[in-house]
């Protein structure tokens, strides 16, 4: 059961929800596009609801509110080092299903995968989920295909319409503070996708010799190792470690860590000038039997959410979504030939 407000009262409680919390929701960045005169549509601050991109997909996942492109982790000077303050308020972000199915993927590398990561820890705690309806599916999501349309483990769920913001809080302490704002107490379904315009099926045993299938290699010549993919990934987790030194003070500075990508030169350097994966064609296999099949023999679910971005943000028009359905194929091959 929730509470159904009228605008004004909706805008009163935002405005009380900001005095503990910063609000991130996709929204409009104007003339900030890919393109020459395009908009683009990402995470950020808002301050109104109106603000608050409905029926677009973001380019951008919520990902960079938790785990900041460049975070700075401390900062040091000769004799001493200091951790960067806690941010005072909290983070509030509207999430769609596929996305809230990611906080699980980010969980499981940052507070799971072997040692507690701190920072990342100190923003989770300090941050609550807002589910965002999705009426239907946009082109390129495959969330009913991969098991992410649907969830319930949100803090609240959020619908606005005409005749005002649809409020269901699951938070104690959300539901604290919208319990001082009057509104018509009714319940409203949480709207789900149940049909995506490409459905595709992960192969649950790969065959024997998929690594060296000619499948990777057409991907060589067409990836420019650019990163978008991972960038705009909601489940990608790779970082790199810089170290800042001031220029009044070459023995100061900060070191910050910095999102990586599995896809761009360098990522696998080690020392001897040796580098793991040269190939683009290799980077790719790499890249989609992580999301696929490596994720999910260690923790039992597959990495990938669904999404669809980085079929959405490829400047070369690479198909995530038609990888997935020839790695689905070389499997069905492989079991014919058995």
């Amino acid at each position: 059961m929730g509470t159904l407000l009228q605008r004004e009262t909706a805008d009163a409680l935002l405005e009380r929800l900001l005095e503990t919390y910063r609000v991130y929701a996709p929204k409009v960045f104007p003339m900030e596009g890919c393109f020459s005169d395009t908009d683009s549509i990402r995470y950020g601050e808002i301050q109104g609801w109106d603000e608050i991109v409905w029926d677009k997909k973001s380019d951008y996942s919520f990902k960079e509110v938790l785990l900041p492109i460049s975070q700075t982790i401390l900062y040091f000077t000769e004799d001493e080092m200091k951790v960067p303050k806690e941010e005072e308020k909290g983070n509030l972000i509207l999430v769609r299903s596929c996305d809230l199915h990611s906080v699980r993927r980010l969980d499981e590398i940052y507070l799971k995968n072997g040692a507690e990561d701190y920072y990342y820890k100190r923003k989770r705690e300090n941050t609550r989920f807002i589910l965002m309806g999705c009426p239907e599916s946009f082109d390129s999501c495959i969330c009913v295909s991969m098991g992410t349309n649907k969830s319930t483990d949100y803090d609240a769920y959020l619908k606005m319409d005409k005749q005002g913001v649809y409020l269901e809080c699951q938070d104690e302490e959300l539901g604290k503070i919208l319990k001082a704002f009057q509104g018509k107490e009714t319940e409203l379904p949480v709207e789900y996708v149940t049909k995506n315009p490409v459905q595709t099926e992960i192969p649950e045993d790969l065959p024997e010799g998929i690594q060296n299938h000619a499948m990777w290699k057409e991907y060589a010549g067409r990836c420019i190792g650019c990163g978008r993919c991972n960038f705009v990934c909601p489940t990608c987790t790779c970082f790199t470690m810089q170290d800042i030194f001031y220029k009044d003070n070459d023995r100061a500075g900060e070191r910050r860590r910095v999102w990586a990508s599995c896809q761009v030169d360098g990522y696998t350097d080690i020392a001897g000038n040796i580098s793991f994966r040269q190939d683009q064609g290799q980077r790719m296999r790499f890249k989609v039997l992580h999301k696929v099949y490596d994720y999910k023999k260690r923790f039992g679910y597959h990495m990938c959410v669904g999404c669809g971005r980085c079929e959405d943000v490829c400047p070369e028009y690479i198909s995530y979504l038609a990888c997935l359905q020839k790695l689905g194929r070389a499997a069905k091959e492989g079991q014919d030939n058995e």
